[in-house]
């Protein structure tokens, strides 16, 4: 990556996951005016996006909606409109948000889920793109470290186990994994890749064990960041390290690909720890710079908090600062420091 290409315009960020992490620093870097692409899980299985996922046998549309939003300069009653959930009083509407449903109609009558996103972020004025990770859902399989196996997004943290690994499939499981339009020149191209924040095994994994996402992003010149989670996650992550994380996400490629670790040392209040178990979070994920420093050539450690009424979220505005200072200031790709050493 040179830094005088990058210099001559605004930087190229690709971001790669899922869930409500992901919003908050697609949002920060629009705002810096980066070229951003959110690249989109579509193994979501739950909620709304399960039931029209079922319904229709079509990609989740939670997670791009929420994207969709994030990177929208429509005005924020507009906006409001899209994210509205339909009360439990309602049996036939329940639980699901308008945009969910705009999104799955727009893509019957489109014919496909790429087609709808990119028609709807035009009507969004969505500054950046906006790209499913595939074209039609996914399955996201688990094998637990017991040997045992799960299978479904919402369903594998329920095991109650620790995840040893995760891969993907069609619905059709004869049909091959294959990567959205434009998704590989997107990552290829990019001056950096951002993986996160997001859930480790069901967000940010599910992109990765598509063979092109995977192979992409181990062979592209970028630098590629991981935005470590501020907390360990129920079923997933309990009793994992920054730099576990980091160790899960080499183990399920084969190789140590990621080059920038951007990790949370400020203390969450006890406030915001869980004291009973529930479906999400738990208590903060502990910093391992030894760890770290193992796995990847360049550790950002700060207090990277924003505590808000609904929980403990990244500062995306600081987040989004950090990678654009390592984005101007690389000049070659840091991947090849473990080449040399």
């Amino acid at each position: 990556m040179k830094s005088s290409l990058i210099n001559k315009r605004r930087p190229k960020i690709a971001v790669i996951g899922g869930g409500t992490g992901l919003p908050v620093i697609l949002k920060s870097l629009k705002e810096k005016d980066a070229d951003v692409t959110a690249i989109v899980t579509v193994a979501d299985d739950g909620g709304s996006s399960g039931a029209l996922r079922k319904s229709f046998n079509a990609v989740p549309p939670g997670d791009l909606r929420n994207v969709l939003i994030a990177l929208s300069e429509i005005p924020e009653l507009q906006k409001e409109i899209f994210q509205y959930r339909f009360k439990s009083q309602d049996e036939a509407l329940s639980g699901h948000t308008i945009g969910n449903l705009i999104i799955q109609a727009t893509a019957d009558m489109r014919g496909n889920i790429y087609d709808a996103v990119q028609l709807l972020a035009k009507m969004m004025h969505v500054k950046g793109h906006v790209y499913p990770a595939a074209e039609e859902p996914l399955v996201l399989h688990a094998r637990y470290m017991d040997g045992s196996t799960q299978t479904g997004e919402s369903q594998i943290p329920k095991g109650g186990k620790m995840i040893d690994y995760v891969a993907v499939s069609c619905v059709e499981r004869r049909k091959p994994v294959q990567a959205s339009r434009k998704v590989i020149s997107a990552i290829m191209d990019a001056d950096m890749v951002v993986l996160g924040p997001g859930s480790l095994f069901t967000s940010i994994l599910p992109n990765l064990m598509i063979p092109d996402i995977g192979k992409a992003v181990m062979e592209t010149e970028a630098n590629v960041v991981y935005i470590s989670n501020i907390m360990t996650q129920l079923g997933e992550t309990e009793g994992l390290s920054d730099a576990d994380h980091l160790r899960v996400l080499h183990k399920h490629l084969g190789e140590r690909f990621v080059d920038i670790a951007i990790t949370n040392i400020g203390l969450v209040p006890d406030q915001y720890i869980d004291q009973e178990a529930n479906e999400e979070y738990l208590l903060q994920v502990e910093h391992d710079f030894r760890g770290l420093s193992e796995e990847v050539p360049l550790i950002i450690s700060d207090d990277f908090l924003e505590l808000t009424p609904k929980g403990v979220y990244h500062d995306g505005e600081k987040v989004a600062e950090e990678i654009f200072r390592t984005a101007f200031n690389s000049q070659r790709k840091i991947k090849q420091y473990f080449e040399n050493n």
